[in-house]
């Protein structure tokens, strides 16, 4: 993989939109321990799991990895 999840969920950060996708990649800029280089799903969701409360639901973050693998293929 090229970029990180993170780099890549930063592309849905708007000031303005209040979608759950918008809303997470706010809240993960926002989350300064958040792991901003990695493209490992276990990492990623087990830090979610013990500190993403602003996650609404880790199906989420399971939709948005999908799309990221699907971005990443290109």
């Amino acid at each position: 993989m090229n970029k990180s999840f993170y780099h890549f969920l930063m592309k849905f950060r708007q000031p303005h939109l209040k979608d759950d996708i918008c809303k997470f990649a706010n809240d993960a800029y926002k989350d300064h321990s958040f792991p901003k280089y990695s493209d490992d799903y276990h990492e990623i969701s087990g830090y979610l799991e013990l500190n993403g409360e602003y996650l609404p639901t880790l199906a989420l973050f399971d939709h948005v990895w999908e799309l990221y693998l699907e971005a990443e293929k290109k």
